[in-house]
């Protein structure tokens, strides 16, 4: 599917890619589940979250934290409290901190609670994109802190893309699992 440029797209790609997402978790043998993600033996997995991220809890409460990035941006600044989207001190070169701070602080989260929290923000994502108009989200410049990009686009990062990503990565734990 193509990257959204428009609210309808937005809508369907983010609800596609999460109802793809569920199905196949829903798929994971009780194996797939216990055994920890291992990518050590693919040498082209060079970015960190292939070895940040050690089970589904991880994931999940990875695509959690980054709804909450993006649902506290955008209400502080529809109350014009100007802030970031990443939150202090990191910046875009240095998000992989914040991806294993995020990792850091649930390792005593649950599967289930984890699986609760997605949930919940998921769907508080996609009723904060019904507040906008198409050209509220797509269009470059209409909101001053969006900087040179579209407010839709830090959407499409947050939802559709970024489920994408986890189907990728369960995909590849389940090759692994059917592999060894």
């Amino acid at each position: 599917m193509p990257r959204p440029k428009t609210k309808e797209e937005l809508m369907l790609a983010s609800k596609e890619n999460y109802e793809k997402l569920n199905r196949l978790i829903s798929q994971l043998s009780e194996d797939e589940l216990q055994t920890p993600f291992d990518f050590s033996r693919e040498p082209k997995k060079k970015e960190a979250h292939w070895k940040r991220d050690k089970n589904l809890r991880d994931v999940l409460i990875h695509l959690y934290e980054w709804h909450q990035l993006l649902l506290t941006w955008v209400h502080s600044n529809q109350k014009d409290h100007e802030r970031p989207f990443l939150p202090e001190p990191y910046n875009w070169k240095t998000y992989g901190e914040m991806n294993v701070a995020f990792w850091k602080k649930h390792q005593k989260t649950s599967l289930e609670e984890a699986t609760r929290l997605l949930e919940q923000s998921h769907r508080e994502v996609l009723e904060l994109i019904e507040v906008f108009s198409n050209d509220e989200l797509f269009t470059k410049g209409v909101y001053k802190w969006t900087g040179g990009t579209s407010l839709g686009s830090y959407f499409v990062s947050s939802t559709s893309s970024h489920y994408d990503w986890a189907l990728k990565k369960l995909k590849a734990h389940q090759r692994n699992c059917k592999n060894s």
